[in-house]
This record gives C-alpha cells, sequence and structure tokens, in this order.
C-alpha cells in the first residue's frame, strides 16, 4: 500500500503517471471505481473559440491525465498531467490550441479543427487507505464558422436570351450551410430570390429583369455571412422606338403643330448599353440625340420624321417614323382624305358654340352629315382624275356657310427609287418618292419574295438595311397605291457592287506628249465613287502638278501632260467602291523615246587666224529623222586630263552642216563633237576631234608681201619728201645754191648732215 505522501511528492507522481493509462481490468495496486469507464460524452467547441472538458470527478483526485486518440486513429495521445495543483502539458499538444488545466478540467484556448477527436480523462483518487481509477470519456467537435461568400458569374455580361450560372463560393464552413440569395435591380430595393438555398442558381434564359446586384448569404449552425454584390449587366435591345411629340396635337397622319410653335420630338428605345439615336427629316440626318428640338415650327418642318435606335454592343437597330404636319391655326371646315382601304373623306371644323354643321357632296351628290367632323367613306371605283368632293359648313352665327373642298387628282408618272449609303457604309437606305395626287400615294417596299419591308408610308418611303456583301444582286420593289391608278406602279432596285471598264487597257505616246486615260463607271448600285491611282499606288488628286482629271457623268478621265518615262510611266488602276464592295482596272501607260535620229560625223574642224574660234563642220549619215543638232566641247587641262563635256551650241536648225564657235582660250587644247537630236532623243556621238591649224598658201603669201612692200614704199618716200621740204640743208647739192645779197656767210647752217635709213619688211 502507497502512502498519500509518497503519491505527493514529484517523484511520486512521475511514478504514477504511467499508471494511468492502465486499462481498469489490469492487475496490480489499483483498483478502478465500480461503473468505469463511463459512457462518451459529446461536446461541441468552435474553432478559435475556448472548451473546458470535465473529467466528472466529485473530488480532487491525485492525479489527473488526459490524453486525445484523433478520428480516424486508435492510438491516444497525451496531452497534460496534474498532480497537487501542479500540470505539464505535451508539447504536441499545441495542434489542439493553447491548453491548460483548471483543478481537474481540460480547457481548451483558441481551439483549432485538429482538436477534433476523443479525449480520456484518467483520474487516480484515494480513498480507506486505497488508490481508485476513474476514466471521462468526451467527443469534442470543432465547429468552423463560415467564410465570406463571393458570387461567381459565368458570363458577367450575357446577351438576352443566353444561359447564365450564378454561384456562392465559401471557402469553409461547418455543413451544413445553407444559403440565401438577393437580387437588386438597378434602381430598386432588394429581394430576396424565394425558394433559392441552394449554392448555385441557374437562369436559362437570361432577360432584362435579371439585370442587377446579386449578393448571397451563407450560415451554418455557427456564423452567417453575406458577400458583396456581384453586377449581373444583360445585354439586350433596342426595342422599336416610341416617339412622342410635344405640344401633343393628332392628325389623320400622324402629328400636328403650329407655325412659331416650339416642337419637341423625343426617341425611346429600351436598350442596354443605351440606345444610340440618330433622327432622319425624310431621307436627311438632322439630329443625333433621343431628343430633337424645333425651336420655332414653319411649314418646312413638315415631313416624314425617322427615329434610329441602335445598340452600339451588339450592333443592332430599330426605327420608327411619324409625319409632322405644321399648319396655321384655321378658321374654316378642314379637308382631310385617305385610302387606308376605301376612300375615306374626314372633314372637320372644331369649336364653336354651338357645333358646326358639316355635310359631303360628292360627283354623284349628297354625302353624309354631322356635327364638328364628319367622314365619308366613299368606294373610288370609276372615279375620273379632277373629281371633286366638297364640305359645307353651317354656323347659326354665319351669315354664309364655310367651305372646304377636296379634288382627286392622280400623281404624275410612277414612283421613283433610288439608294444611298449613309456616313461610313454602315447602313444601305433605300429611297421611294411619288409626289403629288390627291390623296397621297401609299408605298411600300418589298423584298424579292414580295413581301413588305417595314410598313407602308406616303411619299418619301424609306427603309435601312445593314450594309453587307450578300446584298449583291438582291432586288428591291417600291409599290405605289392611288385609288386613281390601277394596277399597281412599281419602281425596281437591284443592288449591285460596282462595274468599271476602261477605254483602253494600254495606252502608249511619245515623250513629252499628253495621255488621256478613260473610266467608265458600268454599274453600281449604291452610286459609286471613282479614283485613280498612280502608278505608286497614290491616289491621284485634283490639282496634282502633271495631272488634270476630268469628270464626265459616269466617267473618269485622267490627263496626263508632258509625259516622261521615269515619273509617268507604269500601271494605273481605276477604283470604284460603294457600300457593297469595291472594283478596279488597270492601265499600262507606256512613255516612248522618239527613234534615233542619224550618226553625225564632223568633216572639217580648223582653227581660226587667231586660235580663239574653230570653224566647224559636219556630214549626216544614215537614215531617221532629226529636229537639231548639239555642239559639245572638252578643255584639256594639263596635269589633270581631260574636263567634262559642255554644251556650247544647242538648238541648231535640222538644215544647218556647219558652226562658227568662238570664245576659246588659245592657250587650252579643245575637243569637239556633235549629236543629233530627235525632239528629246539624242543620237550617238559623233567621233571625237580637236580643232587643226588652216593650211599654209605661197601664192597668197606672195601677194600679200608685195602688197604690202608697195605700200610701205610709198609711205616710206612721202615721209621722206616731206622731210626734205622742211630741212632742205640737210641734203647737198651739185650747186651751190645764190647768195642773197646782204646775208651774211658766217650765218650759214654749220650742222651735220642727217642719214636717213628705211627698212620695208614683207609678211606673208
Amino acid at each position: 500500500m502507497v502512502g498519500q505522501g509518497a503519491l505527493l511528492s514529484p517523484l511520486g507522481l512521475l511514478l504514477l503517471a504511467p499508471l494511468c493509462l492502465l486499462h481498469p481490468g489490469a492487475s496490480g495496486q489499483l483498483h478502478p471505481t465500480k461503473g468505469a469507464p463511463r459512457e462518451t460524452s459529446s461536446i461541441q467547441g468552435v474553432r478559435g473559440g475556448s472548451v473546458e472538458l470535465d473529467c466528472g470527478t466529485q473530488s480532487a483526485p491525485l492525479v489527473v491525465f488526459w490524453s486525445f486518440t484523433p478520428l480516424g486513429s486508435l492510438i491516444p495521445q497525451p496531452v497534460a498531467v496534474a498532480s497537487g495543483g501542479e500540470f505539464k502539458v505535451e508539447a504536441s499538444a499545441s495542434a489542439l490550441g493553447a491548453v491548460s488545466l483548471r483543478n481537474s478540467s481540460l480547457v481548451l484556448w483558441e481551439l483549432q479543427e485538429g482538436a477534433r477527436g476523443h479525449f480520456l480523462c484518467q483520474a487516480l483518487h484515494a480513498a480507506s487507505g486505497q488508490l481508485h481509477a476513474t476514466y471521462s470519456s468526451l467527443a469534442l467537435a470543432v465547429l468552423v464558422p463560415v467564410s465570406k461568400p463571393q458570387v461567381w458569374l459565368s458570363d458577367p455580361s450575357p446577351v438576352e436570351g443566353a444561359s447564365l450560372v450564378a454561384t456562392c463560393i465559401v471557402r469553409e464552413g461547418t455543413e451544413p450551410v445553407t444559403f440565401v440569395w438577393q437580387h437588386q435591380a438597378p434602381r430598386g430595393p432588394a429581394e430576396a430570390l424565394m425558394g433559392v438555398t441552394k449554392r448555385l442558381i441557374q437562369l436559362d434564359p437570361v432577360n432584362r429583369t435579371h439585370l442587377g446586384w446579386y449578393t448571397c448569404t451563407a450560415h451554418n449552425a455557427v456564423s452567417q455571412l453575406s458577400s458583396d454584390g456581384a453586377f449581373l449587366d444583360v445585354i439586350y435591345g433596342p426595342d422599336n422606338p416610341v416617339i412622342t411629340v410635344e405640344p401633343l396635337g393628332f392628325t389623320e397622319e400622324g402629328f400636328g403643330a403650329s407655325e412659331r410653335e416650339e416642337v419637341t420630338l423625343s426617341c425611346l428605345a429600351a436598350s442596354n448599353p443605351p440606345s444610340l439615336y440618330v433622327w432622319l427629316h425624310d431621307h436627311t440626318q438632322v439630329h443625333a440625340g433621343p431628343t430633337y428640338v424645333i425651336a420655332s415650327a414653319s411649314r418646312a418642318h413638315t415631313g416624314l420624321y425617322t427615329c434610329l435606335a441602335r445598340n452600339s454592343r451588339l450592333d443592332t437597330h430599330t426605327q420608327t417614323s411619324v409625319q409632322l404636319t405644321i399648319y396655321y391655326p384655321k378658321a374654316q371646315p378642314s379637308c382631310a382624305v385617305s385610302c387606308p382601304g376605301a376612300l375615306a373623306l374626314l372633314c372637320t371644323w372644331p369649336g364653336g358654340l354651338p357645333a358646326a354643321q358639316l355635310q359631303w357632296a360628292g360627283p354623284q351628290g349628297a354625302g353624309p352629315t354631322a356635327l364638328s367632323n364628319v367622314t365619308w367613306s366613299y368606294a373610288a371605283t370609276h372615279l375620273a382624275n379632277g373629281s371633286a368632293f366638297t364640305c359645307t359648313g353651317r354656323h347659326p352665327a354665319l351669315a354664309l356657310p364655310m367651305l372646304c373642298r377636296i379634288t382627286l387628282w392622280e400623281p404624275l408618272w410612277s414612283p421613283t427609287c433610288w439608294t444611298l449609303a449613309t456616313i461610313r457604309d454602315q447602313f444601305i437606305m433605300l429611297s421611294c418618292e411619288w409626289p403629288g395626287g390627291e390623296p397621297p400615294a401609299v408605298l411600300s417596299w418589298l423584298d424579292e419574295q414580295e413581301q413588305p419591308l417595314g410598313s407602308s408610308s406616303s411619299s418619301p418611303a424609306v427603309y435601312l438595311l445593314q450594309a453587307q456583301e450578300d446584298l449583291a444582286g438582291r432586288e428591291f420593289t417600291c409599290r405605289g397605291t392611288h385609288p386613281l391608278r390601277a394596277p399597281d406602279p412599281l419602281c425596281r432596285l437591284r443592288l449591285e457592287a460596282p462595274q468599271l471598264a476602261v477605254a483602253e487597257p494600254r495606252v502608249s505616246v511619245l515623250e513629252g506628249e499628253e495621255a488621256w486615260l478613260g473610266c467608265t463607271l458600268l454599274g453600281g448600285m449604291p452610286p459609286a465613287q471613282l479614283l485613280w491611282l498612280g502608278p505608286q499606288r497614290r491616289q491621284v488628286e485634283p490639282g496634282t502638278l502633271g495631272f488634270t482629271l476630268h469628270p464626265e457623268g459616269t466617267q473618269l478621265r485622267l490627263n496626263v501632260q508632258g509625259a516622261d518615262p521615269v515619273r509617268h510611266g507604269g500601271t494605273y488602276q481605276c477604283m470604284a467602291q460603294n457600300a457593297l464592295g469595291n472594283s478596279s482596272r488597270s492601265v499600262l501607260l507606256e512613255v516612248l523615246r522618239y527613234p534615233a535620229p542619224p550618226n553625225v560625223t564632223i568633216s572639217r574642224l580648223t582653227y581660226g587666224r587667231r586660235r580663239s574660234e574653230v570653224q566647224l563642220q559636219w556630214t549626216v549619215r544614215g537614215p531617221g529623222n532629226l529636229t537639231g543638232f548639239l555642239v559639245q566641247r572638252r578643255a584639256g587641262v594639263p596635269g589633270l586630263g581631260a574636263g567634262a563635256w559642255e554644251t556650247v551650241a544647242g538648238d541648231i536648225e535640222p538644215e544647218s552642216r556647219g558652226r562658227r564657235l568662238g570664245g576659246l582660250d588659245p592657250g587650252v587644247l579643245y575637243a569637239f563633237r556633235v549629236l543629233a537630236l530627235n525632239h528629246r532623243t539624242a543620237g550617238h556621238p559623233s567621233e571625237v576631234k580637236t580643232p587643226a591649224d588652216p593650211p599654209f598658201s605661197a601664192y597668197a603669201a606672195v601677194l600679200g608681201a608685195a602688197g604690202t612692200g608697195m605700200v610701205v614704199a610709198t609711205v616710206a618716200s612721202l615721209l621722206v619728201f616731206q622731210y626734205a621740204a622742211r630741212h632742205p640743208d640737210t641734203f647737198p647739192c651739185t650747186e651751190p645754191s645764190p647768195t642773197t645779197p646782204g646775208s651774211d656767210p658766217a650765218q650759214e647752217s654749220t650742222e651735220p648732215p642727217v642719214n636717213v635709213t628705211i627698212t620695208v619688211t614683207a609678211t606673208p
């Protein structure tokens, strides 16, 4: 038997700790408590929270030992042991949370999911001098709160009619987890989706009512969290536009307003993204936007107004048209006629007290009568053109009746139809017009199967088609209906890609001449635009240097001036394009040079007397045309060789065979050559020659020397005689001259005689 003092010592505690793992039926000194172990108790805890596991003892035990068996395992693991107020926690027990002992109870703080399993408490008691062991088994379930949900859409921007799956994603949470979905429209309160408790919802098909914010709420036994909103952007539309007119006034054809009034036309077509709006007055665009305001209405604003609504995301469009009539307020009855089948004559005269009395009368007698307004349905068969109907209005306040008259007349000719492409060739506008007539003719567009396109309307009738290549070759018919015309006249349109023809696929001209390139548009509906591309694949614009464009109806002619082989020669492209396709034709422009002129040979090249000019003569050999000659020279520079050829004479007449050339430096040796020209084509240069000295002539030299000598001798003799006459004493005489009486011999001249030498040189 073991004493209590030994058990309370640390050594006794360590010895008794292993005994706590003994099964109650093991042999030894310990005596199990009767009925141990107890049945397993279940307890729940929340991850991150705390739980206290009670050992179930009534009195303080000597030793308490806690062990843990994870789920799916049979091997217990020690957790903590306590004795006498002291306890020790196993290091591996941190996977369960923060572990501590309070008396004999095991307290788990910051509970972890790893604490799921069975806990066993073994307590050792001393009673009546004996040791007794008790056992307590607990099954701990750790509950995990749900994480914040997230809504995932399989397609955040589906097209109306598609299928969509929305999923509420929860990363963790103890099952069972239930879900609640909410939907909030962009301009409405949040509404719960009744009957939807699953993680996943399917919208098939998606429609515009599904557009908006979606949130889901997930909750289990522990917690409840809601997701952020996910926006579902449903793409749809546009629906058929609805047109409203303010101020509101109705006519038989549509809406009416008075002159100088402000008229507001509003268009609304449900669409996401919002519709883009375009307003057409008859067949002309007048405004872009949902609201078109006419500040001061006039009669020019009367006509058919069409609202086009377009969804830019889906590239779809719808349209609606209304007729707007601008009129003066009238002080007399108003007559109108329509023919939606039978001829309907309407006469109105509102206002007055009492109401005015109205009555119709026609070619075959009186018609119906009524107050304020009266309608007469009349069979239009066998009515003659120009039949008149009169509405007579009487009022007690008026002495004379007021009249309005309608004369039925047939519109002239037949419907006229045409087609235009809108900006950037996005749409093809079919237009049909049959003006005049009373009542106005009703026009309607039909396809190839005679099925109506859109609704019928009065002239003009407009229908828009999405431009696409498969429309080429399709025929559309505009049918006009009038009570006085039978059978109904028709106007047909065949849509075609443009077709081209060129006047000549190959054009040849001589260098310097002008060339004409012709291109004709043979077909194409809508009308196509013609243009020319040059050899460098660049468009020839009006005003391009050297080119002139001449549009003539369905033709576009290109004039090329001063044709040059390098700049203008090559392949030109004539192109035409409309909303259905394009076409091109090529024209080859050949710029030919003139034939080579005949060869030239220099027959004579000699210097002049002072070597500053030369005399050049040449001859022509061989066949060929020529329009002139060209003379070139080249100077030889000492030490540098021959210089470049330079032209010294150009534009020489074709009849010339010689030329005197001056301006030479006598100290420079020149070389010359001659070329024949045929317009801009130069022939082969002649042989290169240098000038020669002129040949020597003896006869001419002798004659020149003799003549020169005679002239010099004559001049010398005259000079001698003149000198002798002025100096008679210079030359001695054979006889002395007589002395003048009274003269002094001493005064006679004593000057020595003068010798005169005359030299004559003959120069050849």
